[in-house]
C-alpha cells in the first residue's frame, strides 16, 4: 500500500460542524445526527421519530481513524433512515478542524495500551487518535440505554442485531471489534489487514492481523473501489483467506479509495451497505438478492464485481 490507511479519508467531511438541520436520508424514517451527553466521545445517527420495531445497532469507525463523528454524515444518516441506530466514533467537530495526536484527555490517550505512547507507524505523522475498543464502547452504551429507565431508547433497540463497520483505517478497528460475541456482521470498507503482524496496531490501535481473520464469526462484507483503491489488494487477500464464515467481496469500477460516501445519501456505497445490513440484520430476502446468485442485482450491473461464499 502506498501509504498507511490512516492517511486517507482526511478530506471527507459533512461540510459543517453542526447537526443536520432537518431529518434526511432516503429511507422510510428520515434521520438526524446528534450529540448525546451520555456518550460525548461519539456521534449518534437515528430516525427522528423512532419506529415501533426495535432498531438494530451499528457501530462505525472513521476513515483515517479520525476522532470526528460527522465525517461520514451523509452515509451514516442514510443508514439510520432505514431503521438503524448508528453510533460513530468521535464527537461532532467543525469542518476543517485541525487534527492532533493523542494528548491527555483524548480517547487514545485513555487506552491502557496507548497511554503515554508517542510511537509512530513508519511513514505516519501521528499516532492513531482513536482505537478499536471505542466501537465496543458504542455498543455498550446503546445496550445500556436500551435497558435504562427513562432513556429515549428504552426497549427501542434490538440487542441481538449488532453490526460493526469501518472505512480505511477504521476498517482495521472494525475487524478487531467484530470479535465481540455480540456482533453478528462486519463490513470492511476500503480496508483490509496487512501481511505484516502488528501493522494494524501501529496504524489504527487495533489488534487485527492475518491470523485474526480466521477467528471472525458471523458474516463479513469486503467492499472497495476499483484496483486503484489503495486498499484493493488487502481486501482481495482478506476475502480469499475468509473461508470459515459467509463472506461477500464487492468492488466498483471507476471508484477511488474514498468511495461514494460524500455523495447524497452515501451514493452507491450507501445503497449497498444498507442492503447488506437489511439482509444480515433484518433477514430481508429482497436485499439478499442484491448479492447472491448468478442473476443477483449487483451481478447484472457492469460497474460492480461480486463474489460470495459460505451462504
Amino acid at each position: 500500500m502506498r501509504n498507511s490507511l490512516h492517511t486517507f479519508a482526511l478530506t471527507l467531511t459533512l461540510g459543517a460542524g453542526a447537526a443536520l438541520a432537518a431529518p434526511a436520508g432516503s429511507g422510510p424514517w428520515p434521520a438526524i445526527m446528534e450529540a448525546d451527553a451520555g456518550l460525548p466521545t461519539h456521534t449518534v445517527y437515528r430516525p427522528a421519530r423512532l419506529p415501533a420495531d426495535p432498531l438494530p445497532i451499528v457501530a462505525f469507525a472513521n476513515g483515517g481513524c479520525e476522532n470526528a463523528g460527522n465525517r461520514f454524515g451523509p452515509f451514516l444518516t442514510e443508514i439510520a433512515s432505514h431503521g438503524y441506530l448508528v453510533v460513530a466514533i468521535g464527537p461532532i467537530v467543525p469542518a476543517g478542524q485541525a487534527r492532533v495526536p493523542p494528548a491527555p484527555g483524548s480517547p487514545a490517550a485513555a487506552h491502557p495500551e496507548l497511554a503515554g505512547s508517542t510511537s509512530l507507524a513508519p511513514g505516519s505523522t501521528r499516532p492513531s487518535p482513536t482505537y478499536a475498543a471505542q466501537l465496543i464502547q458504542a455498543i455498550d452504551w446503546a445496550l445500556a440505554e436500551n435497558a435504562r429507565p427513562g432513556s429515549p431508547y428504552q426497549g427501542k433497540l434490538d440487542r441481538s442485531r449488532i453490526a460493526v463497520m469501518g472505512q480505511s483505517c477504521g476498517g482495521l478497528q472494525a475487524i478487531d471489534a467484530a470479535h465481540d460475541p455480540r456482533v453478528r456482521t462486519l463490513a470492511v470498507l476500503n480496508s483490509g489487514v496487512f501481511p505484516a503482524p502488528g501493522r494494524s496496531w501501529e496504524i489504527a490501535a487495533a489488534h487485527a492481523d492475518i491470523a485474526d481473520l480466521a477467528t471472525l464469526h458471523g458474516s463479513v462484507l469486503y467492499l472497495t473501489g476499483d484496483p486503484q483503491d489503495a486498499a484493493f489488494p488487502q481486501s482481495e487477500d482478506n476475502y480469499a483467506r475468509t473461508n470459515h464464515i459467509p463472506a461477500v467481496r464487492l468492488w466498483r469500477e471507476n471508484t477511488p479509495h474514498m468511495g461514494t460516501y460524500r455523495e447524497e445519501n452515501g451514493g452507491a456505497f450507501g445503497t449497498v451497505v444498507v442492503a447488506w445490513l437489511d439482509w444480515q440484520l433484518k433477514g430481508n430476502r429482497e436485499a439478499a438478492h442484491q448479492f447472491l446468485g448468478a442473476g443477483c442485482d449487483l451481478c447484472t450491473r457492469p460497474e460492480w464485481h461480486v463474489q460470495s461464499k459460505g451462504f
